[in-house]
C-alpha cells in the first residue's frame, strides 16, 4: 500500500487551506471493532459506535482486510439485494469481481475503485476471481455506503468503473502529503467519481513528521479514518492509529499529522478523509436496503422476494 502513486509528489498541483480558515475541533476518536463480512472475509467497522448525525449521508464503512491469504482462502460475498443508496469499493490491493442484475461490472485491483448505485434494487456479488483463490495473496480495501435521499432512492441502477489511473493525484505544499481525490472535489480539484449526494472521499499518505491542513467545505461534515500507521488529527493533535475514526466538528479546515516513528508494517500514515452534505431526511435502515420508512422497507423485501430487483445470471463468470 498504496497502489496508487509518484515518485516525486512535488510535481503535482497543491492544496492547502488558506491562514484565516477556521480549524476543525475533533469531537471523538471510536475505535472499530472485528468481524466478518459475507463468507468470512475479515473487516473493520470504521462507523460503529458513532451517532448517525455526524455520519450523514454516509451509512457504514468496512476496511477489509489486511490480509495475506493463503491458497484456497480467499473469499468473497454470494450474491444479495440493495436498494436506497450507493456502494463504494476501493480496492488498494488485491483483485475483486463485480456482477451484477442490470448488467454492470468488471475486476478491480491496485487503486480501482467501484461504484454501484443501487438506487431501485439489483443483485449483486463480489468475490476474488478464481487464480486468487487458487493461488492466495494480499487482500486490502474499503466498502463505503452512501445513502441516497428520497428523491433519488428509486432511480435507476447505475455503475462506475473508476480506475486507480484516473484519481485525482495532489500534493501538500512541501510534498509531505500525497492526496488521491477519488469523488467530489478538494479546493477546485475533481475527482473523477460522480455522486447523487455531494460528497467527497480522499485517501491520503502522509510522510512521518509531515502534516497537512486542508480546505474543506463548511456545508459538509468531517470524518478521518486511518487505514495504517499512527498520527494525530485535528489543531490539538489528538491521536490516532490503525483502525480508529476522527469525528470532526465545524469549520472550514481540517488537519492530519503523521508521526515521525511509524509501525514497523508501514512507513506512513494512511487516511481516509470523507466530508458529505448532511440528507437530514428519516432513516430506516435494515440489512441490505436502506429507506425512508418501515414501510418501504417492507416493500423492499417483497419486491425482492417476488424478484423484482432482479434474477442472478445463468452464467455469472465468478
Amino acid at each position: 500500500m498504496p497502489a496508487v502513486t509518484v515518485e516525486n509528489p512535488l510535481t503535482l498541483p497543491k492544496v492547502a487551506a488558506s491562514g484565516d480558515a477556521a480549524a476543525r475541533p475533533v469531537l471523538a476518536v471510536t475505535t472499530a471493532p472485528s468481524g466478518f463480512e459475507g463468507e468470512g472475509f475479515p473487516v473493520r467497522r470504521a462507523f460503529a459506535g458513532i451517532n448517525y448525525k455526524y455520519l450523514d449521508p454516509f451509512i457504514m464503512m468496512d476496511q477489509m482486510g489486511e490480509v495475506e491469504y493463503a491458497a484456497g482462502e480467499p473469499k468473497g460475498t454470494p450474491w444479495h439485494p440493495h436498494r436506497g443508496f450507493e456502494t463504494v469499493t476501493y480496492l488498494i490491493d488485491g483483485t475483486f469481481v463485480h456482477q451484477d442484475s442490470n448488467g454492470g461490472g468488471g475486476t478491480i485491483q491496485n487503486g480501482d475503485t467501484q461504484w454501484m448505485t443501487a438506487g431501485s434494487g439489483l443483485l449483486h456479488i463480489e468475490a476474488p476471481p478464481e487464480s486468487l483463490v487458487m493461488s492466495g495473496g494480499l487482500f486490502h480495501g474499503l466498502q463505503l455506503w452512501v445513502n441516497l435521499p428520497k428523491a433519488d432512492k428509486m432511480m435507476d441502477p447505475r455503475y462506475q468503473d473508476i480506475r486507480g489511473g484516473q484519481v485525482q493525484l495532489l500534493a501538500s505544499p512541501d510534498g509531505g502529503a500525497l492526496l488521491r481525490v477519488i469523488a467530489g472535489e478538494l479546493d477546485g480539484h475533481q475527482g473523477p467519481g460522480i455522486t447523487h449526494t455531494p460528497i467527497t472521499m480522499i485517501h491520503a499518505t502522509v510522510r512521518p513528521g509531515a502534516e497537512v491542513t486542508l480546505p474543506w467545505r463548511e456545508d459538509f461534515n468531517g470524518l478521518a479514518y486511518v487505514l495504517a500507521g499512527r498520527g494525530t488529527v485535528g489543531a490539538e493533535r489528538r491521536p490516532v492509529h490503525l483502525g480508529q475514526t476522527a469525528v470532526f466538528g465545524a469549520g472550514s479546515s481540517l488537519t492530519v499529522r503523521a508521526d515521525e516513528k511509524q509501525d514497523g508494517n508501514t512507513p506512513d500514515l494512511e487516511v481516509v478523509l470523507l466530508g458529505g452534505r448532511p440528507i437530514r431526511e428519516p432513516m430506516a435502515h435494515y440489512g441490505p436496503f436502506v429507506m425512508n420508512s418501515q414501510a418501504e422497507l417492507k416493500q423492499a423485501f417483497e419486491d425482492f422476494q417476488a424478484g423484482r430487483l432482479g434474477t442472478v445470471p445463468a452464467v455469472h463468470g465468478m
